[in-house]
Formats: structure tokens, C-alpha cells, sequence
């Protein structure tokens, strides 16, 4: 496998600079010792004007057999001789960029102390590989490296035999890259695509390769059109892994727009169940392991926590509605999916969270993966943000935001309004939130702090009706409201709830709300 990296320069910064940004020197040829074979790193030109490091990997077929034991590509036990005459020393595929990751470690992560400067800037680069496989062709070649900034991306299929035209092409294609683009850009770009050009990988994908393909992708792979493409095929087409790199990559995505970091968005899991106050953790995560709670010493059972009072409720209000398909926005780690399950009326059940991890517990909770197959038709669990809109969640007769609006900013609001009452529109949205003014009824939350430290508002009465109104007269629905919990006639319920009901048609059932 043969690959070089080009560059050109002037005498103030001279294209031998090169050297330096790869850690190899231009004046010596150096070996390295990959785990499948040996890497030769030499410099067939270096001047001041024009500078070309080339990397050349001698993979041993043989060993590499005896290694893997017969699997992988080529290894199946009616291709016994293709074990042995194959591509794999000749064309670029993972072997290279593995090749690649070992001996341009430091280059790979942008590291050059002797020059930061010209690590950190971009580089006028010319990329030649004689031998690429291209599961896809020269237009899949382009739809890889075309979004990523070169100017020029070439592949000229290889003819299978040049003495017979007539048998048209290979699978392979020569790649030439040029554009002006960071280095360790260029070197994270080749260890993800040269795998996802080949279709394969030498070597059992193991989940620490999600974490891999996000550094690798960092700054380029959340906005590639072909991401999906490109996650199934390093990940070697393992669903598990796939959907988890797709939601790790949503989050990047989002986090960009919104110019916050990953861990604002997926900072859902604090504890294992989420309580209003102190006071009542052990209330919800009790109610959660099966029902009332008690006291220690005592012998009757206190009230329902004020979390399974608020689910009551939506239940309540979703069979009011006569809904049978149900979003639940915002679900965290599932508590509402699980109690809508086990209502038969609900048809089909969606959760929708932004925090993989959230997700994560809910799967767990729900026992996803020992469901039976009739069970898991009416349920999924989908990682999306609630501000921006989402086809997948049109369609539905209900939608449930509990206890998430107050986690949301205010400037923020009026995408979530859109994304769920306009762009969505279920014929009936149920929204629960804290009531502040309940507040002080609390004892061990302190005067002015919130409910939970992620909260960013929480609403009196007032001010909840008053959005509820402006929202529901813009988007067409009406809004009832319900208490939930003991009413306090001073302050009001601990958790207000409003049901808005549209007048958009139930398509399944011919009636309006």
C-alpha cells in the first residue's frame, strides 16, 4: 500500500515544514512496526518549494491470515485461496489507516511544538493513492471528500486489465485530493474514509470504535450529509454501535448550533430517578421500585408521590382525549413510557429525549432487549432536541411535556412552541410544569432557589396560564387546566397542568377534537 502527502511552500515558510507538522525527518528514511506489517516513511523530494513524505505499508498476507485465524474478508471456508492471493497488500483500506494512526500519531492530533502555528493553519496538500477500493465507485469517492473543503477530488477508475478494455473497470479507483486544509484534518479524514471506501475492516469492531470515529470526525463528521453512510460502514455495519455513534453525533450537531457544549445538552442523568426536592427523592424512586411509600416504623402506607399523582394525571387526560398514539417529549429515563405501556389503549408509544444517556436508562427500564415482539411494535425510544422540528414526530394523537419546559431557556421557548404545536401538531398536548408559588410550601428548599438546579424558570399560575393562552390562540387549541396534588388555597398545587385540545382531524377515526 503506497500513499504520499504533498506539499508546497516559499523560502519564508518552506515546504520541508512538512517534516516537522509529521514528526519524520526529511533527510531519513524510518521504518515502524504496525501490527500487521512494516511501515516505511520517506521523502522521494524536500525543498523549500515542494515537499512529498510518502508512507509505504508491506503487509504480510500470511501473517495476517494466521493472526485472524481465517476470519474477516476473505476468510470464509470456501475461499480458502483467497485467503492468500488477495487486494490486501496493494490497495488503501483499514491496514493503511491503521498504518496511519501509528506513525503519524502526534500529526493526527494536531501536535507540532517546534510549529503550533503551522499545525493550526491550513496547508496547500496534495494526496495520491495509486490504489483505492471504492464499494460505490468514483461517485461515492466525491460524495465522501467533496463536503470537506478540497478543491479537487479525483478518482480515476482502474481498469481490470489494460491490454483488455473490453472488460471494463475495477472496483479500485487512483484518488488524488488537492485543497488547502489542516493536516491532522486530512490525516482524520483518510483513517475514517479509506475503511468506509473499502467496505471492511481487518479486524473485529470492538465499542471502543464509536469513540474513535468521534475523535477522528471531530469538526467535520456531525454536518457530512453521508454520515450515516460513513458510521454504518466503519462501524462495520453492527446496528448497536451505528445508532449509538448516530445519537453521539446528534448531540455534536446540536450542541454546534446552539454554540453550547455536548454536556449542557446530554446533562439528563444526575441520579437514577429525578425528584422535585430533596424531601422527595425517596418518594419518587420508591413509587418507581413499585407504589406508596412509608415511613420507617410506620404500618400505613402514605399517599402517592406527587410524581405518580402527575402521571395519573396524564393518563387521566390522554384517555380524555381518546388518544392512542402517544410522543412523551422529553422522557428521560422512561417512568411515563412505562406506565403507557401498560395501558393497552395506547397503541403506540414514542419517547423522545436529546440525552443519550437518558436513553440509555429508559432502555433498561423498559427491558427493551427481553420485550417480546408484540410489546416492542408499540414502543421506540428516539434521541432528538425538542426546539428544532422533526418529521419523526408528526402524526400522533398526543403529545406529553412533562415537567420539561422549565428546562428549557426562554429565548429557546418559541422554537419548542413551533417544533410541537405548529410543525407536529397532535389534536392534544398535555404540559406540566412546577408551580412556583408552591414553593413555599417546601421546607427544605431555600427561599428563591428553584425546584432542580437545571431548571432555568419556573412559572407562577399567572404566568403559565398567560403562555398557555398566547400559545394555544396562536396554534388553534384550547387550554383546560387541572391541578395536581393538593390544591392549596393560598399558593395553589405543587404541579399545574394544562391539556390543550386542537381542532385538527383525527384521520383515524374520522372526529375532530
Amino acid at each position: 500500500m503506497f500513499l504520499t502527502i504533498s506539499t508546497t511552500g516559499t523560502p519564508e515558510r518552506p515546504a520541508t515544514d512538512l517534516g516537522f507538522l509529521l514528526h519524520k525527518h526529511p533527510d531519513r528514511a524510518q521504518t515502524f512496526s504496525t501490527s500487521h506489517g512494516t511501515a516505511h516513511v520517506l521523502y522521494p523530494e524536500a525543498s523549500a518549494e515542494r515537499c512529498t513524505a510518502a508512507l509505504l505499508l508491506e503487509i504480510d498476507p500470511v501473517a495476517l491470515v494466521r493472526r485472524g485465524k481465517g476470519k474477516g474478508r476473505g476468510g470464509a471456508p470456501d475461499a480458502a485461496l483467497a485467503q492468500y492471493v488477495n487486494d490486501r497488500p496493494y490497495a488503501a483500506s483499514s491496514l493503511l489507516a491503521v498504518a496511519l494512526a501509528t506513525v503519524f500519531k502526534s500529526a493526527l492530533r494536531g501536535v507540532c511544538a517546534a510549529l503550533p502555528e503551522r499545525a493550526a493553519s491550513p496547508l496547500p496538500l496534495r494526496i495520491e493513492i495509486p490504489a483505492v477500493p471504492a464499494r460505490g465507485g468514483a461517485e461515492l469517492v466525491g460524495a465522501l471528500f467533496g463536503p470537506l473543503g478540497w478543491t479537487s477530488v479525483e478518482a480515476r477508475p482502474v481498469a481490470l486489465d489494460e491490454r483488455f478494455p473490453q472488460w471494463g473497470e475495477s472496483r479500485y479507483v487512483q484518488l488524488v485530493l488537492e485543497g488547502e486544509l489542516r493536516l491532522a484534518d486530512v490525516l482524520r479524514q483518510l483513517y475514517v474514509l479509506l475503511p468506509v471506501l473499502d467496505g471492511a475492516k481487518h479486524y473485529w469492531v470492538a465499542p471502543d470504535e464509536v469513540d474513535k470515529l468521534l475523535r477522528a470526525g471531530e469538526g467535520w463528521l456531525a454536518d457530512h450529509p453521508e454520515r450515516k453512510l460513513i458510521t454504518s460502514r466503519y462501524l462495520a455495519r453492527r446496528w448497536g454501535l451505528t445508532q449509538e455513534a448516530m445519537n453521539r453525533l446528534e448531540l455534536v450537531r446540536l450542541a454546534e448550533a446552539d454554540d453550547i457544549e455536548v454536556e449542557a445538552l446530554d446533562n439528563a442523568v444526575e441520579v437514577d430517578v429525578p425528584a422535585e426536592t430533596p424531601d422527595e427523592a425517596a418518594a419518587v424512586a420508591a413509587d418507581d421500585a413499585g407504589g406508596d411509600v412509608a415511613e420507617a416504623g410506620d404500618d400505613v402506607a402514605k399517599a402517592p408521590s406527587l410524581a405518580a399523582l402527575r402521571r395519573a394525571a396524564i393518563l387521566a387526560a390522554l384517555r380524555d382525549a381518546d388518544a392512542s398514539t402517544v410522543l412523551d417529549l422529553g422522557c428521560g429515563q422512561g417512568q411515563l413510557v412505562q406506565a403507557l405501556l401498560k395501558d393497552p389503549r395506547f397503541t403506540r408509544v414514542v419517547g423522545v429525549d436529546v440525552s443519550v444517556r437518558a436513553l440509555t436508562v429508559a432502555a433498561r427500564r423498559l427491558k427493551l432487549d427481553r420485550m417480546g415482539e408484540r410489546q416492542a411494535e408499540r414502543v421506540s425510544l428516539v434521541q432528538g432536541a425538542l426546539t428544532y422540528t422533526d418529521k419523526r414526530i408528526a402524526g400522533y394523537d398526543a403529545a406529553v411535556l412533562s415537567e420539561v419546559v422549565e428546562h428549557v431557556d426562554p429565548p429557546r421557548l418559541p422554537a419548542l412552541e413551533y417544533a410541537v404545536f405548529a410543525a407536529a401538531r397532535p389534536r392534544t398536548v398535555v404540559v406540566t410544569t412546577p408551580n412556583a408559588e408552591y414553593n413555599v410550601r417546601w421546607e427544605t428548599l431555600p427561599a428563591g432557589h428553584v425546584r432542580h438546579s437545571d431548571h432555568r424558570f419556573e412559572w407562577t399560575r399567572a404566568e403559565f396560564r398567560a403562555w398557555a393562552e398566547e400559545v394555544g390562540r396562536r396554534h388553534g387549541y384550547g387550554v383546560t387546566y387541572v391541578p395536581v396534588g393538593d390544591d392549596d388555597p393560598e399558593v395553589g398545587p405543587p404541579t399545574q397542568m394544562a391539556v390543550f385540545a386542537g381542532n385538527t382531524t383525527n384521520e383515524k377515526e374520522g372526529k375532530t377534537g
